[in-house]
């Protein structure tokens, strides 16, 4: 017998299916789809979510000093002339990083495999291509996530039957974070 749902796909396009419903429902909280992929997702989402709460607390702090551009009053840099040249001019500010400790790190790495990269885009059009970020999901793992379920023992993950889609009347579920 298999261990998992072939979900009528080739083990590439499975492979990606799965990714990105984890990484949605990490992003995201919830998300709508069939009861198969759901339960297929739930398996892979509670591993994750295991891992950073068994290393949420295993990191290091260090103080570094850091180089900041000067900023005006409108958010661009300040630049002043030296040697016929135009130079931005920098702050030395102190900033405290988390370090990752190995096997904090090898979690991170872990999650990453599954874990597709998100950029977060504004919904406004102006400033749409400059105020894009990227979204740390490891981060959000460790710092949010784990924190949250930190006392449970499992079930991090609940499939609520929503009922048959109209068109093929395959069972439709939302699959949530508790």
């Amino acid at each position: 017998m298999a261990d998992y749902r072939k979900l009528g796909k080739t083990s590439s396009q499975r492979k990606a299916l799965l990714r990105n419903q984890v990484t949605m429902l990490i992003l995201n909280g919830r998300i709508t789809t069939t009861e198969a992929r759901a339960k297929e997702v739930k398996k892979i989402a509670e591993k994750l979510i295991a891992l950073a709460i068994k290393e949420k607390d295993n990191f290091e702090t260090t103080t570094v000093k850091v180089k900041v551009p000067q900023k005006d009053k409108d958010g661009k840099r300040v630049k002043e002339e030296k040697d016929g040249k135009k130079v931005t001019v920098f702050d030395e500010v102190e900033k405290e990083i988390k370090k990752d400790l190995p096997s904090r790190l090898h979690a991170r790495r872990q999650m990453l495999k599954v874990l597709y990269d998100v950029t977060e885009v504004p919904t406004e059009k102006a400033g749409k291509k400059r105020n894009t970020k990227k979204v740390d999901l490891c981060g959000k793992m460790f710092d949010e996530i784990a924190p949250k379920y930190a006392t449970r023992n499992g079930g991090f993950t609940r499939i609520v039957k929503v009922g048959p889609r109209k068109g093929d009347a395959a069972m439709m579920v939302i699959l949530e974070l508790v």
